[in-house]
């Protein structure tokens, strides 16, 4: 028995250690590779300097602005906590950031400003697929953002149809999620396919790559979708009141394309 329990402690401890480096007043997380995890402009903490970072935040379409400061905001994986810290800041939102790594959560700590655990905002030291299995968690959230690479950051760690379903678990009705993913990779049909298997088709869009290939999928549970002047109306007033490209994300929606839809009914 204690030989097992040396073995789990000294897997627990063996983490790719988090690194940084800076260019033209922005700070950049790295785990021991040259890819990037999370950024942070060092005078504008609270801004979502990356662009597909930002495109995480295109839920608030789907939500009304009344709403948009209501419930918990979850992110599995914590990158640089660029989210966390909007989601907590500017949204006002209660805030919960789950992160298996803990050289991640001692480096945004040190480096990238994130606020230690209050009443309205903790980070989690765990595994996602396990927070997000445990019923506990269930219901608890409106909004879910999934970002979970590895350091060579090629695929999602967590990408099958029992990890999406837990997610969808999480989020309260009329909760939404969005989903890191890159869309110039074959990988993307696949794992968009997983999502729609899960949420419904007619629940799941997403918006066009990045100049980088990141492409974000958002997925709804029992979301009514908006009228298009509704949608107008929603994005003016995020770009006014966050600073947030909105109406760009607005032009770069679309629904699910016909192949990936096609999978789903085979």
């Amino acid at each position: 028995m204690s030989d097992k329990r040396d073995k789990k402690k000294s897997k627990a401890i063996d983490w790719v250690e988090a690194t940084l480096s800076e260019f033209d007043g922005v700070r950049f997380l790295h785990l021991d590779s040259i890819w990037v995890q999370g950024a942070m402009r060092v005078k504008k903490p609270e801004k979502l300097e990356l662009e597909y970072v930002q495109r995480m935040m295109a839920w608030m379409l789907w939500r009304d602005a009344r709403e948009l400061n209501q419930g918990m905001a979850v992110q599995l994986g914590l990158g640089a906590g660029a989210l966390s810290r909007f989601c907590r800041k500017q949204l006002k939102m209660k805030t919960t950031a789950v992160e298996i790594n803990p050289t991640v959560i001692s480096a945004c700590r040190h480096w990238f400003h994130l606020p230690e655990d209050d009443e309205r905002f903790r980070v989690v030291n765990e595994d996602a697929g396990q927070w997000v299995a445990d019923a506990a968690n269930w219901g608890t959230a409106q909004v879910l953002n999934v970002d979970l690479y590895d350091h060579e950051a090629a695929a999602p760690v967590l990408d099958d149809e029992a990890f999406y379903a837990d997610c969808r678990h999480v989020l309260a009705d009329g909760g939404l999620m969005t989903v890191n993913l890159f869309g110039r990779s074959a990988s993307f049909a696949r794992s968009a396919a997983r999502i729609a298997k899960v949420f419904g088709s007619d629940q799941v869009w997403h918006l066009t790559p990045t100049r980088e290939g990141n492409t974000v999928v958002v997925a709804g549970r029992g979301v009514e979708v908006p009228s298009r002047e509704v949608l107008e109306q929603r994005a003016a007033n995020i770009e006014q009141r966050h600073d947030l490209p909105a109406r760009k994300w607005l032009k770069l929606v679309r629904p699910l394309p016909m192949n990936i839809i096609n999978q789903i009914r085979e």
